[in-house]
């Protein structure tokens, strides 16, 4: 039996990045770890290369690997495209909503709304595209999305209609190897780091793509600092994983769990005028919506008003 084509591999190296060892990755896919770890190997065998990097840690694609994710990705959206086209013969017609977001961002943000929307739409099928915003807002330009749920919305497309809600915040993440670090504590009081002296320690950041590393880079320059930038990631959970094990400070959005009550780190919360997020959906201006996609916005919407009253 060929793993190659097979629909779950896609879900399951997206575990993998997620939680960067196959212990967490399978327990979250309900599977057995040896099986997860059988299965990976299988398709190595198959493919005549690694597709996991294992010397790193958290795990990552090799450059293999990357390809191989591309073209899983190709063809989920070759079965999307089919399924969509094949829906318009059905004896029974069913709506169908595709919904773009990042994958860190949708742990977060999908059970806000999602849960309630479906309660109360059973009859709509939703459809979920977990990739990285810069593919989404491709995709739903190209029309292959309904929506596209994502954070900032000031840099994408003028041809996207957005609504968006906020201001949510980051968190810093200080490791026990920096200067700023305070014992017998996990979450630090607002106003208590000096925001200038977390950014002259060394930094872990996202690439310069992302929208969190756009407003720390505002920040340096503003601040006139010259930062020392040990590593940059365009894997939100690599640098989370990477600052807990004291290789330097970085910044999280709330979206991204971590714990606050056990671990050798401070997580402290960024004054909002310095760093915030707005969140928000998305979907193409020449699109004109139906009340039920009219529905999942207010429904989106109100959800995070909610989030933010909750603060």
């Amino acid at each position: 039996m060929s793993f190659i084509y097979s629909p779950n591999m896609l879900k399951y190296l997206d575990m993998l990045l997620k939680y960067g060892n196959y212990t967490k990755a399978a327990k979250e896919l309900y599977i057995s770890q040896p099986y997860l770890t059988q299965t990976i190997k299988k398709v190595e065998l198959e493919l005549g290369t690694e597709i996991i990097n294992r010397q790193s840690s958290p795990l990552q694609l090799t450059e293999a690997g990357k390809i191989y994710y591309q073209y899983l990705l190709s063809l989920e959206t070759e079965q999307d495209q089919f399924r969509k086209k094949i829906s318009a013969y059905s004896s029974q017609k069913q709506t169908v909503i595709r919904i773009g977001i990042l994958s860190s961002l949708g742990t977060y943000l999908l059970p806000l709304f999602l849960p309630d929307f479906i309660k109360n739409h059973p009859q709509i099928n939703i459809q979920l595209v977990e990739s990285i915003p810069e593919l989404n807002e491709e995709k739903i330009i190209a029309k292959e999305l309904d929506f596209f749920i994502g954070q900032n919305p000031e840099t994408i497309s003028p041809n996207l209609t957005t609504y968006s809600r906020g201001p949510h915040g980051y968190y810093a993440i200080i490791p026990k190897t920096s200067t700023l670090y305070q014992k017998n504590q996990i979450l630090l009081k607002e106003n208590t780091v000096s925001p200038t002296q977390l950014l002259q320690e060394p930094l872990i950041l996202t690439t310069r793509s992302s929208a969190i590393r756009r407003q720390i880079d505002y920040l340096l320059q503003k601040h006139k600092i010259q930062p020392t930038i040990v590593l940059e990631s365009n894997n939100i959970f690599t640098v989370l994983e990477l600052a807990k094990q004291n290789l330097g400070v970085t910044f999280i959005p709330e979206s991204v769990y971590v714990s606050k009550s056990d671990g050798d780190y401070n997580v402290y919360p960024m004054p909002l005028e310095l760093l915030s997020l707005d969140y928000f959906i998305a979907h193409s201006a020449e699109k004109k919506l139906v009340s039920e996609e009219k529905e999942l916005v207010d429904c989106f919407l109100q959800s995070l008003d909610l989030a933010l009253l909750q603060k």
